[in-house]
């Protein structure tokens, strides 16, 4: 009792726990109760000692070592110290005395370090759980168990039985000694940094059902024969480099329940053999490089829920050609995403009446939305993106209220878009860019869409029912200050419209969630497609690693000075306010956006001279301020030692080392800040009202998204805009329309 209470004592209580089980344990243990009966706690019926501690997902926060009491407690047999918060602490290398432990849990807990060599003498362990001790806010493994960790590992506890190692850093190769645990049941190595060949003799073990070792990128393999014996439920080797094809034998693995082989390097065609698996509920195959077609055998699989057998190069089929699939009515995701198929979308869709996701992007079928759809009644995701089905959107659509993604992009739509539209208050992705939509939108309504992340009606035909361009900008003001969910704003492009007016403010300080330095939220939803189309632009992020953190404004008319109050948004990553008419001084505020990767200020009427305060952005790997009225000597250090004459072109007053006017002693001219006030220059876009209005109908684009989307983008939307945009000519051209539609940049040069 003493030691417990003790332990106890040193943890505070925090909501550092998920799950619907969690529970502070530990508040309920009383010194004056037997310590038997409290929470957590299990002793021998005979002796008193306490054998089980089991505190986990108990909101325990603080540091552990060796001094812990808890390493009193000499008779455990199980230690489950899972989902809690130890504050980055080593494992105890004291863990090791435990020598009765059969049952060791310290996963999802924030353990940092080498797992440590003691664990290896525990040979009574026949569990031993260190998975997903994570950094969250950087993205990073905290365990490591570098060779000859594993080979250790594999030859001292013989008798393990379940073992669970998923995202503790390896960096190694898989030893063949694992094969020699004949008693392990689960194997979980999943984003480990595993590399070479997989032992093909794991996959024989003779008890084993789970084996996982997913996000494993340069470990390779080839799956083997398989016999009739083998008790394997689960096999998970999603996006590894195992290669070759899918043996017939899979067929022999009865008892198969879930099979992920998405994004692998396999080949080849597929087994009839696969429609042998009566118990599969889970299929993923997508991403990989099977050819030829889908079987007919795949009818078998009446248990399925999950098929994905989207990106790959099948032969191209006809609709009618999978007509086997509109039968397995326990269906809830069905992935077709880029396999070749054309035709109409089959009416018998309609029988799938448990889906929950459907896409069919990026194929090639035509002719309108079956009115089957609307039977659907448990669909949240729709996504038709990217072929040629044409017709109007269907009046019964906006009945599925429980839509939460719903794109319609790159088609031949037409028509009006709905306002009931806006009834669909689950939305948080609206997709109907490139289309032939024409009409008026109200923008309030969109705005009325508390849940939108991203809102894309770019490459339309349509018209915003506003008098004034200067209209719609305090229209999106009031909404993005109004108490909706726009307040988690994490990514705003307005560019390439006609906005015009200064940058208010007040426009910038309601965006809490750009304050934050760490965007911990949780990115979208589960099932998002890996790749995004976004005003022509194709963003690809397989390996989500974070959210990003933007502002785009270019290419409107916004005038007057930057806000300072945008050195206030310290999650800020990306800023692009080019090709606008802003003047005055940068704000030396935005030496505060410390996580600033990309800075675009040029084509703009700036003036005086750049902050010394921007050195202090040790992250920025793009900056580009050319086309200003910008005067003195470019500041030296850190990352802007790394940028080239082309970030500041086209400012006769600049002067630098790198730049190619040199500046002279300390008393020159352009080593002091510029006292003469500059005329005003031409705009960078010569305004012509009627091409304003053509700018209208490329449609207003905002994309706002909320989460820890694990996204890699970095600064490719800033350096692609970089790269094609135009010098000013000594006449500016004016802005045409219909080559702004597509794409992020100004007018061809």
């Amino acid at each position: 009792m003493s030691a417990l209470l003790q332990f106890k004592e040193r943890y505070g209580i925090a909501n550092v726990s998920g799950g619907p089980l969690a529970h502070p344990k530990t508040l309920t243990w009383k010194n004056s109760q037997d310590c038997c009966s409290w929470k957590g706690i299990e002793c021998d019926e005979n002796t008193g000692h306490v054998i089980v501690l089991n505190l986990e997902s108990s909101f325990l926060y603080g540091s552990i070592d060796n001094n812990s009491t808890i390493f009193q407690l000499a008779h455990l047999e199980k230690l489950n110290l899972g989902d809690n918060h130890f504050n980055y602490s080593p494992i105890p290398s004291r863990v090791g005395d435990l020598s009765r432990l059969t049952h060791l849990n310290l996963s999802a807990s924030v353990f940092s370090g080498q797992v440590p060599s003691e664990i290896f003498k525990l040979t009574r362990l026949v569990y031993l759980n260190l998975c997903c001790n994570l950094d969250r806010h950087h993205d990073r493994l905290l365990l490591e168990m570098k060779a000859p960790g594993l080979r250790r590992l594999s030859q001292n506890l013989t008798g393990l039985e379940e073992l669970l190692l998923g995202q503790v850093n390896m960096s190694s190769q898989v030893p063949n000694t694992l094969a020699n645990l004949s008693s392990l049941r689960r194997l979980n190595m999943d984003v480990c940094n595993l590399h070479g060949i997989f032992p093909p003799a794991i996959f024989h073990l003779p008890k084993l059902q789970y084996l996982s070792v997913n996000g494993n990128e340069d470990l390779t393999g080839r799956l083997p024969n398989f016999n009739s014996s083998s008790p394997l439920k689960e096999l998970k080797l999603r996006g590894t480099s195992f290669c070759g094809e899918l043996p017939a034998s899979i067929g022999n693995l009865r008892s198969m329940e879930k099979l992920n082989l998405k994004f692998c390097n396999l080949t080849g065609s597929l087994p009839l053999s696969i429609g042998n698996l009566p118990l599969l509920s889970y299929l993923g195959i997508g991403g990989n490089n099977f050819s030829g077609s889908i079987p007919a055998s795949f009818a078998n699989l009446s248990n399925l829920e999950y098929l994905d057998v989207g990106e790959n190069p099948f032969i191209a089929q006809p609709t009618s050609s999978l007509s086997w699939v509109w039968k397995i009515k326990k269906l809830a995701t069905l992935n077709l995403l880029s396999i070749n198929l054309y035709g109409e979308i089959p009416p018998s869709i309609g029988n799938l009446s448990q889906l929950v996701e459907l896409s069919f992007l990026g194929n090639q079928l035509s002719g309108a939305i079956p009115s089957q759809l609307m039977n659907l009644t448990q669909l949240t995701h729709l996504q038709l993106r990217t072929n040629q089905l044409s017709g109007s959107i269907p009046s019964w659509l906006v009945n599925m209220t429980q839509l939460v993604v719903l794109d319609l992009s790159r088609n031949k739509f037409h028509g009006q878009i709905p306002s009931s539209i806006c009834q669909l208050q689950n939305l948080q992705v609206l997709g109907l860019f490139e289309n032939n939509f024409s009409g008026t939108i109200e923008l309030d309504n969109f705005l009325k869409l508390k849940q939108l992340w991203v809102l894309q009606l770019s490459s339309n035909q349509l018209l915003c029912r506003t008098s004034s361009v200067n209209v719609i900008l305090p229209q999106l003001e009031r909404g993005l200050n109004s108490n909706s969910t726009f307040l988690k704003l994490r990514i705003l492009d307005l560019s390439i419209n006609a906005f015009a007016g200064k940058l208010p403010m007040q426009f910038f300080q309601s965006w809490n969630a750009m304050k934050s330095e760490t965007g911990n939220f949780t990115y979208m939803q589960r099932n998002l497609q890996p790749s995004m189309i976004y005003k022509g632009l194709k963003w690809d992020y397989p390996k989500i690693s974070e959210v990003f953190t933007i502002i785009d404004l270019s290419s409107n008319f916004f005038k007057g000075e930057i806000p300072s109050v945008i050195g206030d948004l310290k999650g800020l990553q990306g800023l692009n306010l080019s090709n606008n008419s802003l003047s005055g001084h940068i704000p030396s505020s935005l030496g505060n956006l410390t996580a600033l990767e990309s800075l675009d200020l040029s084509l703009n009427k700036l003036s005086g001279r750049i902050p010394q305060k921007l050195i202090e952005l040790g992250f920025l790997s793009f900056l580009n301020i050319s086309y200003n009225n910008l005067t003195g000597s470019v500041p030296r250090g850190k990352q802007f030692d790394t940028f080239s004459n082309n970030s500041f072109e086209g400012n006769s007053g600049l002067c630098g080392e790198f730049l190619s006017k040199k500046c002279q002693d300390s008393g020159d001219k352009w080593g002091k800040p510029s006292t003469h006030q500059e005329e005003d220059l031409a705009s960078p876009i010569e305004l012509d009202w009627k091409i304003v209005l053509m700018g209208y109908v490329s449609g207003l684009v905002i994309g706002v998204v909320i989460g820890n989307t694990f996204i890699s983008w970095k600064h490719v939307w800033f350096e692609g805009n970089a790269k094609r945009k135009r010098r000013p000519s000594q006449r500016q051209p004016r802005r045409d329309s219909s080559k702004t539609i597509n794409s992020k940049t100004t007018v061809s040069s």
